[in-house]
Formats: C-alpha cells, sequence, structure tokens
C-alpha cells in the first residue's frame, strides 16, 4: 500500500476519536461548564447534524477543488475546531467549535474513499478503502478509551488538544506524502442529491438507518452516566469498559458484512429484534457489573453488525431505482447514519430530563430500533412483490 494511503487513515482516527470521545467526557464536560446532561449530550447531536448537512452541501460545493489542497484545507478546518473546543470559555462556543469538526468530518469520509482508491491498481481498490476506514474502527476500540482517560486525568480540554495534535500529524501526512495530480470524478450536484431523496424505496431505508443506527445512540451517548451512577463503576473504570466496548464493536462491523452478503433484508431484521432484546435487557442489568458488561458486549456488536448490512441494501435499491446516482446515495446512507446519532443524542437527553431518568434510555432506545425493524419488514415486503410483479409478466 502506498505511504499516502497511510496519511488517508491517520486522518480517519484522528476523525473517528473527535466524533465519540465525548461520549466519555460527558460527565466531565458537563461539570466543568456547569451545564446539564442533557445539554452536554446536545454536544453529540450538534456534530452529528452538522456531519449530515455538511457533508451532501460542502461536498457538491468543493467538487472542483484539487483534491490534495481540499484534503488539507479539511485537515486544517479539523485542527481548528478542535483547537478552538480546547479554548472554548463556555458551552456556545463549544457546540460552535463542533459543528467546525464536524464539516472537516463530513467532507473528508465524502471524498476520501474516491481518493484511496484511485491510489492503487483496480484490484487492490476494496483493500485501500477497507484500510483508510480502519481508521474509524480503530479510534473506536483505542481512541476514544485513550481520549477519556486523557479528560479524566487532565480535563476534557487536554483531550481536544490531543486530537488536535493528531490532525496537525494527518496534516503533514497529506501535505508530504498526497501526490498532487489525483483524479477527481465529476462533482456530484444538490440537484442529484435531491433527486436521490425524491425515491420513496431509499427514503425507506434512509429512515431504517437513522432509526435503527440512532435507537442505540440514546443509550450510548450517556453510557459514561449510567456507568458511573446507576452501575457504580469507578470513573476510572469507564474508559477499559469502552475498550471492551469498541472491540465488541469492530467485530460486529466484521460479522455483519459476512451475515449481510446474501441477503441483506433478512440479516438486518434478525439484528434489529436483536438490538431490541439487548436494549431492553440493559434497562435491567444497569444495576449488576458483571451483568452489564455482557450486555454492553452484545449492545456493542449489534450496534455496528446493522451498517454494512444497512449500506449494502441501500446500494442495491440504488442501482434498480436510481442507478445513475449510486454514490449519491451511499453518501446520504452515511449523512442517516449521523442524522439518527442527533436524533438518539437529543431523544435519550429528553428522556434523561423527564420523570423516567437516565435507567429508561435503554427501553426508549429500543422503541427506536423497533420502528427500524418494522421499517425493514416493510422494505422487505415491497421488494418480494417487485419480484412477483416481474415474474409475472
Amino acid at each position: 500500500m502506498p505511504l499516502a494511503l497511510f496519511a488517508l487513515t491517520i486522518a480517519a482516527y484522528a476523525i473517528g476519536t473527535t466524533e465519540f470521545v465525548i461520549v466519555g467526557l460527558l460527565p466531565t464536560v458537563a461539570r466543568d461548564l456547569q451545564i446539564t446532561l442533557p445539554l452536554a449530550g446536545l454536544i453529540v447531536s450538534v456534530y452529528a447534524l452538522g456531519v449530515t448537512i455538511g457533508a451532501p452541501v460542502l461536498t457538491a460545493l468543493t467538487g472542483r477543488v484539487p483534491r490534495k489542497v481540499l484534503l488539507l484545507g479539511l485537515m486544517a478546518l479539523f485542527v481548528a475546531g478542535n483547537a478552538a473546543a480546547a479554548l472554548s470559555p463556555g458551552y456556545e462556543m463549544l457546540l460552535v467549535a463542533r459543528v467546525l469538526s464536524a464539516f472537516a468530518h463530513g467532507v473528508f469520509f465524502s471524498v476520501g474513499a474516491t481518493i484511496a482508491a484511485g491510489l492503487v491498481p483496480e484490484n487492490r481498490r476494496a483493500s485501500a478503502i477497507a484500510m483508510m476506514f480502519a481508521g474509524l474502527t480503530v479510534a473506536i476500540v483505542t481512541g476514544v478509551p485513550l481520549g477519556t482517560l486523557i479528560g479524566q486525568s487532565f480535563g476534557w480540554r487536554a483531550t481536544f488538544w490531543a486530537v488536535a495534535a493528531l490532525g496537525v500529524v494527518a496534516f503533514a501526512g497529506v501535505a508530504l506524502l498526497l501526490p498532487r495530480g489525483i483524479g477527481m470524478a465529476p462533482p456530484a450536484r444538490l440537484i442529484d442529491q435531491l433527486r436521490v431523496l425524491g425515491s420513496g424505496r431509499l427514503l425507506l431505508v434512509f429512515a431504517m438507518t437513522a432509526l435503527g443506527y440512532g435507537g442505540t445512540f440514546v443509550t450510548f451517548t450517556f453510557l459514561t452516566p449510567i456507568l458511573e451512577d446507576i452501575t457504580g463503576f469507578q470513573p476510572s473504570s469507564v474508559s477499559l469498559i469502552l475498550v471492551l466496548y469498541g472491540a465488541a464493536i469492530a467485530v460486529g462491523n466484521l460479522v455483519g458484512g459476512r451475515i449481510a452478503d446474501r441477503d441483506p433484508v433478512r440479516a438486518l431484521a434478525v439484528l434489529f429484534a436483536l438490538q431490541v432484546l439487548v436494549l431492553v435487557a440493559l434497562t435491567f442489568t444497569a444495576g449488576n457489573k458483571p451483568a452489564i458488561l455482557i450486555t454492553l458486549t452484545a449492545m456493542g456488536f449489534l450496534q455496528f453488525a446493522t451498517v454494512p448490512g444497512l449500506q449494502l441494501y441501500v446500494v442495491q435499491l440504488a442501482r434498480r431505482y436510481r442507478p445513475d446516482a449510486v454514490d449519491v446515495a451511499s453518501a446520504l446512507n452515511i449523512a442517516a447514519f449521523n442524522l439518527g446519532i442527533a436524533i438518539g443524542a437529543w431523544v435519550g437527553g429528553l428522556v434523561v430530563t423527564s420523570t423516567l431518568g437516565l435507567g429508561a434510555t435503554p427501553w426508549v432506545g429500543a422503541i427506536l430500533v423497533t420502528g427500524a425493524m418494522a421499517l425493514t419488514l416493510r422494505s422487505g415486503a415491497l421488494d418480494r412483490g417487485s419480484a412477483g410483479a416481474l415474474a409475472g409478466l
């Protein structure tokens, strides 16, 4: 693999860390800024919304910018956003800083896969893309626990300084290793994205993605206070538990891809059903240390096990209903994942402030995932109806 690909992987690692590390720091941020946990949870929602909106819009607006120049600009924006977060005097400035980082995130993953594929021969493109996205997975396994540990030891601002330093390393890697003459695909116009949103079948999958992925974030956003306040773990133990959770996510992502290869709809229906059961179980195991570790391992596994199937299914439907905009449909599904994060974190905040309280977040998340399962069954029925109609012609 070319060295330039390692620069992209480091950038993906830094971006993945800054997206999810805030989950481990919510109680620390809330105490320092003297805000409630639900307000701290909005930091997760705002970031995810920044990715959701920024990815399609900014990707379209920057479609004619040379790729190396664009990546350097994105990493500079990423460093500035995390530095601004570290220097934020208050809650409002922290939200603005997170949105800046989110804009860099959205465009990077929109164009990064294309750049990674263009760095290698055609028969190695899938491996190159997988290597770049491995940075995101490794960030969940190692970057988030390490960032949480740094924040608990030296304050949450130190975590953002550490992530900004990673961004500087990625910027240097891109500047030194990425070639200048990278091929550019035709820019994706906003009108093409709007046409994809006009397909009812694709909108159904986007809703499956948002509800299924977002349902877990009702709980995951507030996982640290659950572990500390309900289960009774010490803050020093949380970073170790996040390592376990991240490992389960990595395994779930790999296994989920294999399960979904033949029949993504059936696989998704089963995985969503299991996700519902695990979230309901977490409601009852949250007060028991050994039991919650088992439940959280299952939750982490299922949280990412659905991701490959959802992405594969949207590509399959796009080839059937919008064959001229498959890449756009895929990118919009990535936006749907982030919309789900925003919705889940927001709903979780509402639950925490209500009379239901922190302990109700798992079963409320299960309701959202149940909605995703119902939409999956509906979409599968529509697929069978379409196949039957074609067979009768």
